[in-house]
């Protein structure tokens, strides 16, 4: 393998990082993780991800974890209801959804964020995951890279991979190409215990997930095996509107009187989230990266996920995504067809970005349907043709 001798370090532990380390260690390879949480308990993570067959699923097969995926995941919790403004439902597939089905390409099996990190944090061998280290700098050093941590550590490894989100802060040692804004924000929200803090959205939404469309902006919902409500207001917006907005986002009444203005019309039954939901709510500009992207491959430096290539969350691919590249990088670093690492990285790279190009199309395309004028309409044709 090209990556016999070899340390690795992989910045960041979301998803794709975790996985990549996993397929790595099957291989017996000398890799660490460096994540920035002070610990596996630091952050409330988001909303559920739903796993798909050829990218995330084929990851969870490769790295023998397809049995603890079965024992995480929350059956039903992929059905989904599409309502209007009003919250008048106009599509389930609550009654019609096939039963779970692994391997069938349609299915698509929802799993809590928490549950799927910590699933692929017991994989890992002990002390894998260096925590509290967040990433600052680094410089070459011999043929590998120096690496440096806001808590005065620093650590060597001969090969670095950026598994760090998409404001990646390793991604400018490789290419000056940066995020694009989408024209899209998505204000995000959580409720806890929903059944008693939100009882009609919780009857409602009968653990599964709700798309809600009017006048050109949107709500999504989605239920967390938690008893928890993660949502989303979704619209077109300023990059800068947070700021200019002039909002306390830790002011629950504030945001309320807000949606009543901006989401006018539509029915009170929404307020029942903005009331309750624990503060602050979190703004998240939407970016991705261009489609034609190229940088010029390195030796020992390369990137995955959000990293590579952010893109808009409205095709479910993100953590799909991340785990694919987490599975065709290991596949490119622990061949025996390629005689250089730089043959490998080039390999994993070229492939990686012509499917990311793919997605991030489809996710730009599915953000355009579901902000315009005719988004009920068109996500109730494509959902019932499907």
């Amino acid at each position: 393998m090209v990556i016999d001798n070899q340390s690795i370090a992989i910045i960041g532990g979301g998803p794709g990082g975790l996985t990549l380390a996993r397929l790595l260690q099957i291989h017996q390879a000398d890799v660490k993780v460096y994540e920035r949480d002070l610990n596996p308990y630091a952050r409330v993570q988001g909303s559920p991800l739903d796993m798909h067959e050829g990218s995330g699923m084929d990851a969870l097969r490769a790295a023998d974890l397809l049995d603890e995926f079965k024992k995480n995941y929350r059956p039903g919790a992929d059905k989904m209801l599409i309502v209007n403004e009003q919250a008048v439902i106009v599509f389930s597939d609550h009654e019609t959804k096939p039963d779970e089905n692994f391997g069938n390409e349609d299915f698509r099996p929802e799993i809590d964020r928490g549950p799927l990190r910590n699933m692929l944090l017991d994989s890992l061998e002990p002390e894998t995951v260096v925590w509290d280290s967040h990433f600052i700098s680094m410089e070459k050093q011999n043929n590998g890279w120096l690496l440096h941590f806001k808590n005065g550590s620093s650590a060597y490894a001969d090969l670095v991979i950026a598994a760090d989100g998409a404001h990646s802060k390793i991604r400018p040692y490789l290419t000056d190409l940066r995020p694009i804004y989408s024209g899209i924000l998505m204000l995000e929200g959580n409720v806890s215990n929903a059944e008693t803090a939100a009882p009609h959205i919780k009857e409602l939404i009968k653990d599964g997930k709700i798309m809600a469309f009017g006048n050109d902006k949107n709500l999504l919902l989605g239920q967390k095996g938690s008893g928890d409500l993660g949502f989303y207001a979704s619209f077109r917006t300023d990059e800068n509107w947070a700021a200019k907005s002039g909002l306390d986002f830790s002011d629950g009444k504030q945001v309320l009187e807000w949606f009543k203005k901006e989401y006018c019309g539509w029915s009170t039954i929404w307020y029942e989230l903005f009331e309750n939901a624990s503060v602050p709510f979190i703004p998240r500009p939407i970016y991705y990266m261009p489609l034609d992207q190229g940088w010029e491959t390195q030796s020992h430096l390369t990137l995955l996920g959000d990293a590579a290539h952010v893109m808009p969350p409205f095709a479910g691919e993100g953590a799909n995504m991340a785990m694919l590249d987490a599975l065709e990088l290991s596949r490119c670093l622990t061949s025996d067809e390629f005689s250089t690492l730089y043959e490998a990285i080039s390999h994993y790279e070229t492939q990686m970005r012509q499917r990311a190009a793919k997605a991030i199309k489809e996710s730009l395309e599915n953000g355009d349907k579901m902000h315009s004028e005719t988004a009920l309409a068109t996500m109730l044709e494509f959902f019932s043709s499907h």
